[in-house]
């Protein structure tokens, strides 16, 4: 059994009853939106974040009719994202299959991520809970901002570090710290205790981003992914922006030209990388990470002792020490 599969374990019954009624949020009456939307669902991930959600209320009390609504308008908004991500980026490809715009066209993919989105916003108000739309709406408008700030901040190549926490604070960590929260306020847990677990989800949040920065300095072999995607993608990682801050002004404007102008050389992308592991880039990072993930391992022993907590622990060394 993998790790995950035994994380997922402590709340097995309750995701398999989640998938069933992910599916059945998305029920249309059109046909070329059911064939998508049945797409979509064959090809989830992990699901992280509605673990995240049920292992919180469970840590902080009971999973409850509004946790299963809870980790439903979670995934309703963040597929809703992708979807429009994928548009925006261009991208052919989501997890190693077509992406919806690259299958069907940009036109149907944003009609489709509207629909998503729309059916999240449905579920919450018709069943009165405004506490959750809250906790996910705010998400939602940071993991905007945040793109918004990188685009805004790229154009230069030459990001500070606390913009950079600043801009994964709302791509990232955001959507985490709101699944935690949700499931704690899902399960009737005080506001104290929900405030406590949208800081964890944070710290989570920061530590994953940081993990995903570090792939891209990774041999090919060695993750799901081929190195030097960020690079070629002219996106600002904490190892890139650490080694620049210690180059001379000489080697910092000729590592950004390359950057800037020869993303896409072969040669070039793979200087950059070697640069950033000779600036010691990589041993920054992933101390970052640590630090990050010992704080929300800090702020989960607020919480009294559980299978759910021990669980929430594994999955934060799990989100810190994966492979893809």
């Amino acid at each position: 059994m993998s790790r995950i599969d035994h994380i997922q374990n402590v709340v097995r019954p309750e995701m398999h009853e989640f998938e069933q009624r992910f599916r059945q949020s998305m029920k249309s009456n059109v046909a070329l939106l059911d064939a998508i939307t049945h797409y979509i669902v064959k090809r989830k991930g992990k699901q992280m974040r509605p673990l995240f959600v049920f292992l919180s209320a469970k840590a902080c009390g009971h999973i409850t009719e509004h946790t299963y609504r809870a980790a439903t308008i979670v995934e309703l908004m963040h597929t809703a994202t992708l979807v429009h991500d994928d548009v925006v980026d261009d991208s052919n490809e989501r997890r190693g299959f077509f992406s919806l715009n690259a299958l069907w066209k940009n036109k149907i993919a944003v009609l489709v991520g509207d629909y998503l989105l729309s059916r999240s916003l449905l579920l919450a108000t018709e069943n009165g809970d405004f506490e959750t739309l809250g906790i996910i709406s705010k998400a939602v408008r940071q993991m905007s901002e945040g793109e918004l700030l990188q685009i805004e901040k790229a154009r230069r190549l030459d990001i500070r570090e606390e913009v950079y926490y600043e801009i994964i604070e709302g791509k990232t960590a955001s959507l985490l710290a709101a699944c935690c929260a949700a499931g704690a306020a899902s399960s009737g847990a005080p506001a104290t205790t929900t405030d406590l677990m949208r800081q964890f989800g944070h710290y989570v949040g920061m530590a994953f981003q940081i993990k995903d920065d570090l792939f891209d300095f990774e041999e090919a072999g060695q993750i799901g992914k081929p190195t030097g995607i960020d690079i070629k993608e002219q996106k600002m990682t904490l190892p890139l922006i650490y080694a620049l801050a210690q180059a001379s002004a000489m080697e910092k404007r000729s590592i950004i030209r390359k950057i800037k102008y020869r993303h896409n050389n072969t040669k070039s992308v793979a200087e950059v990388v070697a640069f950033v592991k000779g600036s010691g880039g990589m041993e920054y990072a992933r101390q970052k990470m640590l630090e990050y993930r010992q704080k929300a391992l800090d702020v989960l022993q607020q919480l009294p002792d559980s299978e759910a907590k021990t669980a929430l622990g594994d999955l934060v060394a799990y989100t810190t020490e994966r492979s893809s």
